[in-house]
Order: structure tokens, then sequence, then C-alpha cells
């Protein structure tokens, strides 16, 4: 009997063991000093961990987060998610307003190196760059999802996962917080301040002290396709001719095309021969069928060989056990857009105060800075600030104005414009 309950109690304490690990493992946070590929000590300090959300902490979100260079007590925290749906937030670390970036050396098999910045946003904002949906960078599920991600359900799930984030992260809960991001992110980041906001009024967990949020060149409504035609014309990639036909034939609608409007399809496929061989995202670059060397995207693949490397695996901490191989962009990930337009709200969170900074470059086809003007004067707010040259040490760097509580920014003549937050970093 003495040895049976014995064996009882001793079998608990395993339980409650294997229990603990599992808490641990939800909730990991390690300390990267070193990172593979990068010389010497990192000139910041680096965090990376996962949450674990959802009622029985299923779902593990990875992040990395860099304390402001400057003063983490009392600069801005900052979320940064990156676009897709799928893309890993490795993207705005790496290539757009992270302290490192790749070296473009040409691949020769060994691993390939970083580079510290002189552009990097941490060195007035502590950023959380953050993967999600699950199944993004290093983002994992411990179980089949009964429900795919979606728009609206993302916005919970990042909600829940500042909520910890925070909990474990005290000394941040009274720093000013921002919710950043581009592209698809745009989709996400107004439903997130506005979780935030009502949150806020809820019990039973402290408030998020949510100032306002910032967004390039971002998806807003699934339409805005139809703005790359315009846009094309703008930048004299098709004839005066072909558009006005383009625009009498479709009326406006390029994307879901009537199969019965021939002579638009038509029309269509005259488009895509004059544009087929540009990059969307970043029209000065041609459009590359591999990722050779003079490609810009060969910087994407570098990502991937340096991400997969077992040694910066381990120095990220990395579940082992979590995926196969890291995808920068997972394209084909189970998710559903529910959100048709993020406008409504836009306009909500506008009426709730939070301010709003909104940034297109010219350069980004994918998503035209026309449609982002567009959507901005729906909301029919007074202009309170005219256009102006927006200047950077004596040198134009595009043209920046305000109406009421959302600022527009449209780069011009920036060298390295495009989709990315980093518009003008290379502006002297």
């Amino acid at each position: 009997m003495a040895k049976e309950y014995v064996f009882c109690v001793l079998k608990f304490l395993l339980l409650l063991l294997q229990l603990v690990f599992l808490i641990h493992e939800a909730d990991s946070a390690s300390v990267v000093k070193f990172l593979p590929g990068f010389e010497g000590p990192l000139p910041f300090e680096l965090e990376t961990g996962y949450i674990g959300v959802g009622e029985e902490e299923e779902v593990q979100l990875f992040y990395y987060f860099i304390k402001s260079e400057r003063n983490p007590k009392e600069d801005p925290l900052l979320l940064w998610l990156s676009g897709g749906p799928g893309c890993s937030s490795i993207s705005g670390l790496l290539f757009e307003n992270g302290p490192l970036t790749m070296k473009l050396d040409v691949y020769n098999g060994t691993l390939p190196s970083l580079l510290s910045t002189t552009y990097s946003w941490t060195k007035i904002s502590s950023i959380i760059f953050l993967d999600q949906p699950v199944g993004t960078g290093f983002s994992y599920s411990r179980t089949s999802l009964d429900n795919k991600p979606s728009d609206s359900g993302e916005a919970k799930r990042i909600h829940e996962f500042l909520q910890k984030w925070l909990g474990k992260h005290q000394e941040f809960t009274s720093n000013p917080f921002y919710a950043a991001g581009d592209s698809y992110s745009g989709m996400i980041v107004p439903a997130l301040v506005q979780e935030i906001s009502r949150g806020n009024y809820q019990c039973c967990n402290p408030p998020i002290n949510l100032q306002g949020y910032m967004l390039g060149n971002p998806v807003t409504e699934h339409n805005g396709v139809n703005y790359r035609i315009p846009y094309a014309h703008g930048m004299a990639f098709i004839s005066d001719e072909l558009y006005e036909s383009l625009k009498r034939v479709c009326k406006g609608e390029y994307a879901n095309v009537d199969s019965r409007n021939t002579e638009c399809l038509k029309l269509l496929e005259e488009y895509n021969k004059c544009t087929d061989r540009i990059t969307l995202f970043i029209i000065q670059y041609p459009l590359c069928e591999t990722e050779t060397p003079n490609c810009y995207i060969y910087r994407y693949l570098l990502s991937t060989y340096w991400a997969n490397d077992k040694t910066v695996r381990k120095a990220l901490q990395i579940n082992e056990e979590s995926i196969g191989e890291w995808i920068r962009c997972y394209r084909d990930i189970p998710y559903n857009h529910d959100i048709v337009s993020s406008v409504p709200y836009h306009k909500n969170n506008s009426i709730s105060g939070y301010r709003s900074l909104i940034f297109s470059g010219d350069h980004d086809m994918a998503v035209p800075y026309l449609g982002t003007q567009a959507w901005i004067r729906s909301l029919n707010y007074s202009i309170v600030d005219d256009w102006r040259p927006w200047m950077i040490k004596d040198q134009i760097a595009g043209k920046v104005g305000t109406r009421q509580s959302i600022n527009q920014r449209k780069a011009l003549s920036c060298s390295k414009g495009g989709s990315m937050a980093n518009l003008c970093r290379r502006v002297n």
C-alpha cells in the first residue's frame, strides 16, 4: 500500500515537472549577445523568445526584441508587423528599419554576413519584431488548429501576445506604445489598435499605453489593385491610348473582370505585356526569374541561408521541434481574409483620438500611393497643413502634408523607395 502511495506521488511530481517545463517552453526568452555572421558582440540589446497564446497557449509566437539604443526607460515601444500575410518580421529587422542587414556578397556555401546599419529606428525606440500569423517565420502551433488564422482573429491574437509580453516586461508598461507595419499589415494594425483601445477599458489586464499607429504602403482595401493601372500610366509604363481604352472598356475594374467582357481582358493582356518585367514592389529593378547576385531579391535568398543555419537557430534559441525549413514569406499560408476594408477601423481609431502616420513610396506598384491617397481623402478630413517639400539636409526627399490626425507622406525622389519602411534611409 505504501509503495503504491509513493509511486502515485512520484508520478504526480513527474507530471508537475512536465507541466512546469511546458510553461517554461511556452513563454521562453533569451538574451542574445552574439549572432553568427556578425563580427563581435552585438552593439545593441537583443532578446528572442516565444509567447504562447490561445486557451492552451498552443500557438507559439516568436519575436525579436531590440531595446532602444538611446533611453529604453522612456523611449517609445514599437510593435512591427511585416506583410504577406505570412512574411517573417525579419524582413523588417534586416531590410527595412532594424540595426542589422545582410552583406550582399555572392553566396559561396558559407554563412552570409551581417552588417550594422546607420538608419535603424532602434536608435530612438524599442521594437518588437513579431512573426505572425502562426506558421510565419519561427512561429508555430503545438497542435493542429481548428480554424485558419484571419484578419480579425490576428488582431485579437496579437493583443493577447502584447498583454502577456508586457506582463513579463513590466518595465515597459509606462512607455508610449505604437503599433506599426507595412504592406498587408495595413489590414491588421488598424483592427489591432481598435482591439487594444477597447481592451483598455475592460477587466482585468493592465491597460496598454497606446498612443497611435504607423503604416507604410499599407494594403487597405482588397480592390486596391485597381490603382495599379492608373499608377502604371502615371509612370509612363503604358501609353495614353491604352490607358484611356482600359478606363472606357473596363470602367475602373481591373481585378475582378467579368469573363464576358472580352475586350477588357484583351486590353489587360496588353497592359501585362508592358509591365511583366517590372518588380512590382520596387519598380527600379527588373523582375528576376532566378535569384542571382544582381537581383534585388538576392538579399532574401541570403537571409534564407542565414536563418536556416544551425548555429543561427541555436543563437536565436529556436525550438528544434517547432518548424522545418524557415521561409521568409510563406505565400500559401492558410488564411481567411475576413476584413474587406480597414477604412472603418481608421475612422474609429481617429475618433478615439489615436494619431496615425501613413506613408507611401512612389516606387511601389504593388500597393500604389494613389490608393492610399484615395482612402485618406474618403475620410473627408480638412487639410490643416498643405503639402510641402520634405527636406533632409537640403535635399528633397518627398512631400508631406497633414489631414487632422492622419499624416500622409509620398516619397518622390528617394533612391531606395518602394514598399520598404526605409524609404529615404540613403538620402544624405
